[in-house]
């Protein structure tokens, strides 16, 4: 590795990493991402109404292949320090500066270059699960035959030095409702339905709930607020939130029907309103085997064949799957990236091996030379 090409890559990842925006509020990040792409000869696409960014590259006639290679850009909101802040804890700074890295790996091969179209696409909000549908609706993957994306992979998953050539997320959900009753005095609980003996009520359903055992799945609640102050006051309503977990998207949509069922018959049990106020999720993942096949190879000859793990099944969830689920059409998957990530995900004191970010790089390059060649 060349040393300009790795400070350049040392230094993107350090802006990136200490300039963090949180979720549809990634302005700087599209421009200093815009301003990048531009000056690299892409193609550029912005948006009016909401921040992430395109750039093209390289050959888009229809004769060739077409691949797009998407980075999430936006951090997480929480406490680091005891300050409440944006924080890179779940490695989007360095996917950012991974495919970027591709681009100017690429760069002056005129001979790839006008064999291959190459879409990198900077996506905002995908820790809200919504950043991946606002891209398609913007047309991002119209055009392109086939989508990778990378994410870092935490030591429990994938060691350092080792990459797997697709993540099998599983399909994520969450579900919030209220419990509309009134109040009453506590000496005369007669006069309303107590909304805690509800919620627990719907509690015990849920632990009613079973599906097949031999795919993964989870319902947990996650929010129970009912009662004010005042002890003496028999509280009419709660707010209670779930959140579902499974590993296939027909075994989430099944989880899902189970709970709206169980709270239609809750309330007509009580008489009391119940309303279901957020209800949203994200889909697990639809790996294609030829998509996961090129990337297989690009570890092999990146790493070496012992260090290709196989494909790798996380209860984690990342909204890139709904680009394959909007636009079947699509050949897709997401590399996972050892880089002794610890102590995880999210945890607000995250770390890894920078160095790593090369690996990534050189995966994702070796992805993009596979198809540009004829005989794949």
């Amino acid at each position: 590795m060349k040393a300009p090409f790795k400070e350049k890559i040392q230094n993107t990842f350090d802006y990136l990493h200490t300039h963090p925006e949180i979720s549809w509020e990634e302005t700087n990040t599209t421009t200093y991402i815009q301003n990048t792409l531009e000056k690299a000869g892409c193609r550029v696409k912005t948006f009016e109404d909401c921040t992430g960014v395109i750039g093209d590259y390289g050959n888009f006639s229809g004769d060739f292949p077409i691949i797009g290679i998407r980075a999430d850009i936006d951090a997480l909101w929480q406490k680091v320090d005891g300050e409440l802040q944006a924080n890179h804890s779940c490695g989007h700074d360095a996917h950012m500066t991974m495919v970027l890295g591709v681009l100017w790996n690429i760069q002056g091969d005129e001979d790839l270059k006008d064999n291959i179209g190459i879409r990198f696409i900077f996506q905002p909000a995908e820790e809200v699960g919504a950043g991946a549908l606002k891209m398609v609706e913007k047309g991002a993957a119209d055009e392109i035959d086939y989508l990778y994306g990378i994410h870092l992979r935490p030591i429990q998953e994938t060691a350092n030095g080792f990459a797997t050539p697709s993540i099998l997320h599983g399909a994520t959900g969450s579900l919030a409702f209220e419990i509309r009753g009134d109040d009453a005095h506590g000496a005369r609980p007669h006069l309303t339905h107590n909304a805690i003996e509800i919620g627990n009520h719907i509690l015990n359903a849920l632990n009613t709930i079973h599906l097949n055992p031999s795919i993964a799945h989870s319902i947990k609640v996650t929010k129970f607020h009912a009662g004010g102050k005042n002890l003496n006051i028999i509280p009419g309503s709660a707010s209670i939130g779930l959140d579902l977990r499974s590993q296939t998207n027909e075994l989430m949509e099944e989880l899902h029907e189970r709970v709206n069922e169980i709270l239609h018959t809750t309330s007509e049990l009580y008489g009391v309103p119940i309303e279901v106020t957020k209800d949203y999720g994200i889909a697990a993942a639809e790996v294609s085997e030829e998509a996961q096949a090129y990337a297989h190879q690009a570890i092999v000859n990146v790493l070496g064949e012992e260090k290709a793990n196989p494909p790798l099944v996380t209860p984690g969830g990342d909204d890139f799957h709904f680009y394959t689920i909007k636009k079947p059409h699509l050949k897709a998957t997401m590399v996972g990236l050892g880089c002794d990530l610890q102590p995880g995900l999210h945890h607000p004191d995250m770390e890894f091996e920078k160095d790593s970010l090369f690996n990534g790089i050189e995966i994702l390059t070796e992805i993009v030379k596979l198809h540009s060649r004829k005989d794949g």
